[in-house]
């Protein structure tokens, strides 16, 4: 008689097409892994998963009407027990610390080869954390190195993505468009992002971002 190992459920969430059915496609080819549903947008993918049965979610950072920073907020608020993977562009260490912060279980970068992903997932579905190799390395040696937070570190994750979007020459109205926030919180953010990092002006925010590869 076959014995019938029980799948790890998944749902992804990724704004582009192609990453969204390259992970179907290798999902398809492991045997212990289905892809329940698949979101192109923060929004559809919290209208989807309240209905659905899940085991993981594969969440990119990047995506529109809602990122995928505040979706992983609300799945930690509804969902506390849910794993989440983040899959991002950016193969920055602070993204993957801030993300940990926030209560990802895992991080990947999308140059990741398909059997990393592949061990991501069966590592968290186990209850345990996962993070690309060499980000693991990176922050190791970074840690040995600088030892104490650096006072980007010191950031709440939105507080970082605001002083990113400054970094990147972004107005107050721009980033208030981007992250659906009051002009005036993003100015009160700027204002505490200033303070947090003993710097001045924006000027000297961008030469900051500049001088620790942040804007990489």
């Amino acid at each position: 008689m076959a014995t019938h190992h029980k799948k790890i459920k998944i749902i992804i969430a990724d704004d582009h097409a192609v990453v969204r059915e390259g992970l179907l496609k290798i999902f398809s080819q492991t045997p212990d892994m289905t892809v329940v549903e698949q979101a192109k947008n923060g929004m559809e993918l919290l209208d989807k998963i309240r209905s659905l049965e899940l085991d993981l979610v594969l969440l990119d950072l990047d995506m529109p009407e809602k990122n995928g920073w505040d979706v992983m907020r609300q799945l930690k608020v509804e969902f506390p027990n849910l794993p989440i993977i983040i899959l991002s562009a950016s193969a920055e260490e602070d993204y993957a610390k801030l993300c940990f912060r926030e209560g990802a279980s895992g991080y990947l970068d999308k140059v990741s080869s398909l059997e990393l992903v592949v061990e991501a997932i069966h590592q968290v579905a186990q209850g345990n954390k996962f993070i690309s190799p060499h980000l693991a390395e990176t922050i190791a040696i970074n840690e040995m190195v600088c030892g104490g937070k650096q006072p980007h570190e010191t950031l709440s994750s939105r507080e970082f993505e605001v002083f990113r979007l400054i970094a990147l020459g972004k107005s107050v109205q721009e980033i208030s468009d981007t992250l659906s926030l009051s002009a005036a919180t993003i100015s009160t953010y700027r204002t505490r992002i200033l303070k947090k990092m003993e710097l001045n002006s924006n000027a000297q925010l961008i030469r900051y971002a500049y001088q620790y590869g942040i804007l990489k």
